[in-house]
């Protein structure tokens, strides 16, 4: 389904129908599909008018039946209170059209140490530490401008096994730990760039170009201050334990990577590993830190 076309179509069939809409007035893509649509339905034809090229519409009852196809619901009847995704599936029969992302998304954390407390702009608190001991973990529904905050650390770790078991973590490690499933998000970035969200962001990814990539976005949004977290014996573990085929697969991740953090500035251990994974030709994935012993 074309959403071009059916944005064309929609905007020439809202005008008065004997009017001509100068071919200007639309987007290359829509031009491409309204030409296409006039060669195949004449239902619309381009012609030359005073040096320019307009639209012409021949058929309004068979444009509109087009329309009807590619655009269930017209746009003035959609629901602006039903979510984004919903009305993109009435008007273009596709969840993932235009603004589908959720406004509101889900932190899954865990307290590492006790009274780790989480605080909201409206004076709300929620015991984090309390929440983890009886649930196993707890849950924070986020949007960009909420207040939602703690006065702690935060680590943030992009596999499951990371956050399920938490005895990798240093001896001294408090806060909270939050699991994000190999991407960050771009809601759960915005939040972080609204208020600081924790005296510090821990990140620790995979040691490969997405893994990389995700602490660059980190560093150009978060407020709070982001440190990338190397685990002892880095080195070692990449020599050992390393992936070419994952250094291959997220490699032009990785040159994008090192760019931004260029600009950002590069912490001298960050460049380290950054170097020995480009000369080796290998990444480490971070369940690697189990193998310290």
């Amino acid at each position: 389904m074309s959403r071009a076309l059916a944005d064309a179509l929609d905007r020439i069939l809202r005008a008065d129908e004997r009017a001509v809409m100068a071919a200007t007035m639309f987007t290359p893509a829509q031009r491409r599909e309204l030409d296409s649509f006039a060669r195949q339905t004449g239902a619309l034809r381009l012609t030359a008018l005073r040096g320019g090229s307009v639209y012409l519409l021949i058929d309004p009852a068979l444009a509109r039946a087009h329309l009807a196809v590619l655009r269930p619901t017209a746009l003035a009847d959609l629901d602006a209170s039903m979510p984004a995704r919903t009305n993109n599936i009435a008007r273009m029969r596709n969840s993932k059209g235009r603004g589908h992302a959720h406004g509101t998304g889900y932190l899954l954390l865990k307290a590492i140490g006790a009274e780790v407390m989480w605080r909201r702009g409206d004076g709300a608190v929620v015991d984090i530490s309390a929440a983890t001991a009886l649930n196993g973990a707890a849950a924070i529904a986020i949007k960009a401008d909420d207040g939602w905050h703690t006065d702690a650390p935060i680590w943030l770790v992009e596999n499951q096994a990371l956050f399920d078991r938490l005895d990798w973590l240093p001896a001294d490690a408090h806060g909270s730990i939050v699991y994000y499933g190999g991407q960050l998000s771009k809601l759960l970035l915005e939040w972080m760039a609204l208020r600081a969200r924790g005296s510090l962001i821990v990140s620790f990814p995979d040691y490969d170009g997405v893994g990389l990539f995700n602490y660059a976005r980190l560093r150009e949004k978060s407020l709070a201050p982001v440190e990338f977290w190397l685990m002892p014996n880095w080195d070692r573990l990449l020599r050992k334990y390393g992936s070419n085929r994952v250094w291959q697969s997220t490699r032009k991740d990785f040159v994008a990577a090192v760019e931004r953090l260029e600009v950002l500035g590069m912490p001298m251990a960050v460049r380290a590993l950054c170097q020995a994974m480009s000369q080796e030709g290998l990444a480490l994935e971070h369940e690697a830190v189990w193998l310290l012993t």
